[in-house]
């Protein structure tokens, strides 16, 4: 469901073509992958954002670029498709609540499930909620998810993210998250 394919428009000029990259946007239900997705987007915050019960997809054009955001709702059920996507992913951004500790075990479970699938694909952890008086720093989420027994070989990024409106212009805005994706994704 909501999953829309473009077929390929072969008059196109050559030079015009968009590279396509998809980032695949991963996390418990409530961790605020929708905010994310929703500010990295259209750079503006929503009040309110209702849990996603299958998939969120958006698309962000830009340098040269033609992103493709999808989201897949983090609720138990949802998580089994999880894998499934992987394949098509050139980037993984695992969405973490840092308030939410009673959840942390599965979310490295959940993590560490889906990075022994794929070994090669870049990683980008966003620690969110860090506007919570109560949220774990980045280096007790690094401890918490077992990030440091990660493989040399992947590219890994943990970034403390925060998607409310008072954080637009603060050290941890998401648009801080959209530019890492940008050059991530602009690596031939």
């Amino acid at each position: 469901p909501g999953m829309t394919w473009k077929a390929p428009d072969h008059q196109q000029d050559p030079s015009d073509h968009l590279d396509w990259r998809q980032v695949l946007v991963l996390g418990l239900d409530g961790a605020g992958k929708s905010s994310v997705l929703h500010y990295i987007c259209s750079q503006t915050a929503r009040e309110r954002i209702a849990p996603t019960h299958g998939f969120n997809c958006a698309q962000l054009c830009v340098e040269g670029l033609e992103m493709d955001l999808l989201e897949v709702g983090g609720s138990q059920n949802l998580r089994a498709y999880w894998p499934h996507y992987l394949s098509q992913a050139h980037v993984l951004v695992f969405v973490v609540d840092s308030v939410d500790r009673s959840r942390l075990l599965v979310a490295r479970q959940e993590l560490h499930a889906l990075l022994a699938a794929e070994p090669q694909l870049p990683l980008v952890v966003l620690a969110n909620k860090q506007d919570k008086s109560n949220a774990l720093s980045t280096a007790e989420l690094q401890e918490e998810l077992a990030l440091h027994t990660l493989s040399g070989q992947r590219e890994f990024f943990l970034l403390p993210t925060s998607a409310t409106w008072a954080s637009l212009s603060t050290a941890t805005s998401v648009l801080r998250v959209r530019s890492l994706l940008i050059t991530l994704l602009s690596q031939p």
